[in-house]
């Protein structure tokens, strides 16, 4: 890209879905204690080093995957990168700043539970992936990440940071292969020379298992086959708030359409769906029960999509006494889209809308590496993400109505309501 910076993006292939519930928490913690060191780089070195070229640096954790990524000048390129890829294959992992950052992480944890937001979309998501690895949070819970000791965290990196589950994504303002170079050469300078090829022999396997804990197979899910409810109380609400949700597929699940299409071609219409429900004041949701009947004070469509499952869900902020009446509303736009398909002056509309959205927010290399690494770690193929913008230009009105009737049934659907307490 003719940008004056280049990011290089890390994808390690295990989040928290990968974890079993004693250890719920582990990749997080592991996201902080990658940063500790190596046995090249001493402790705080590596963030000297960046700070030093002008690079910014950082990390994510989620249910599928964790990020690691860079941002620096392209003639800092090849040396940061090295640094970088030596931090997450080779992080010494100390016993004298474990506890210290469990402390950090318990904090976060803390935080995050102050955060009616995000309390709330906890108890979606346990709605919605109910009995799912999906279901756990990905901070963990505070009494599992205060039992989990340096030696599991440990085994736990062995088994999941090596190049084979690594998506290494570079994006900037060098030639394809000085980007290429950079990024192999620091795989072989952390890995060992010769290992990446097969050149060089791996060590003789250990009698011990390199991790005690199994990696959960591939979550199972079934669609809602009727009406289910939870309710709650929370004391940080000033309003309540209403979600209603359907189970669908996610990027990589297996497929479920009779007709052989593929589970990431599935989510291209549901995408279009939500934005037709509610993007924008003109969008149907948005135009009636908040523009013309004020039933709302907010309310939102969104297509969630995981690896192995994804959440269709509608989000409203409201008075309680209007609850019903909002979920009645909900229900009957879901059904007309079953109905009678969406009229062509509105799919352009949103086609145009969509596809645009997705390509101002890829405009960075930053964007574009995010991009790149989320499609080829999660659906195994990162053209996938490059031909988003045309697979929604396709996508026809039948396209919209058999995604609406296949996923989302008006009478079989979780309801979360919660409530302002007292």
């Amino acid at each position: 890209m003719p940008v004056d910076a280049v990011n290089l993006s890390l994808w390690v292939n295990v989040g928290s879905a990968a974890e079993i519930a004693p250890i719920n928490g582990m990749a997080h913690f592991l996201e902080h204690m990658v940063f500790k060191g190596t046995d090249r780089l001493a402790l705080g070195e590596f963030e000297q080093r960046t700070e030093a070229f002008g690079a910014v640096t950082n990390a994510a954790t989620s249910q599928d995957y964790t990020q690691f990524y860079l941002t620096c000048a392209p003639r800092d390129f090849k040396e940061l990168a090295a640094l970088q890829i030596d931090v997450v294959l080779n992080a010494s992992l100390p016993d004298q700043e474990f506890d210290r950052e469990r402390r950090v992480v318990l904090e976060e944890i803390r935080r995050s539970e102050d955060s009616p937001r995000r309390r709330i979309f906890r108890q979606v998501s346990n709605a919605g992936f109910e009995g799912s690895p999906y279901s756990r949070p990905i901070l963990g819970p505070p009494e599992v990440v205060e039992g989990i000791t340096a030696e599991e965290m440990r085994r736990f990196h062995r088994q999941h940071y090596r190049p084979e589950n690594n998506t290494a994504v570079a994006v900037g303002n060098l030639p394809t292969e000085e980007l290429i170079s950079a990024v192999v050469n620091g795989f072989e300078q952390a890995w060992g020379e010769g290992r990446l090829s097969g050149d060089r022999p791996e060590e003789p396997p250990t009698t011990e298992p390199l991790s005690p804990f199994r990696v959960e197979p591939t979550p199972t899910w079934e669609p809602f086959t009727k009406i289910e409810r939870w309710d709650g109380e929370d004391k940080g609400l000033q309003q309540t708030r209403l979600a209603l949700i359907w189970r669908v597929p996610g990027i990589s699940s297996p497929g479920r359409d009779a007709s052989g299409i593929n589970t990431l071609d599935q989510s291209y219409p549901l995408d279009v769906l939500a934005t037709i429900l509610s993007r924008g004041r003109t969008s149907r949701l948005v135009r009636e029960l908040r523009e013309e009947q004020g039933l709302v004070t907010y309310i939102s469509a969104s297509n969630l999509t995981y690896a192995h499952q994804g959440l269709f869900y509608v989000s409203a902020q409201l008075p309680a006494e209007n609850v019903e009446r909002v979920e009645a509303k909900v229900r009957e736009h879901i059904a007309n889209l079953w109905k009678e398909p969406v009229t062509e002056p509105e799919l352009a509309r949103v086609k145009t809308r969509v596809a645009n959205s997705f390509v101002f927010g890829n405009e960075t290399p930053s964007n574009r590496a995010g991009l790149y690494g989320y499609y080829e770690t999660l659906a195994g193929d990162m053209h996938q993400g490059i031909h988003y913008p045309a697979a929604i230009r396709r996508l026809t009105l039948e396209d919209l109505q058999r995604s609406a009737r296949q996923w989302l049934n008006p009478d079989a659907y979780g309801v979360v309501t919660i409530h302002p307490a007292g």
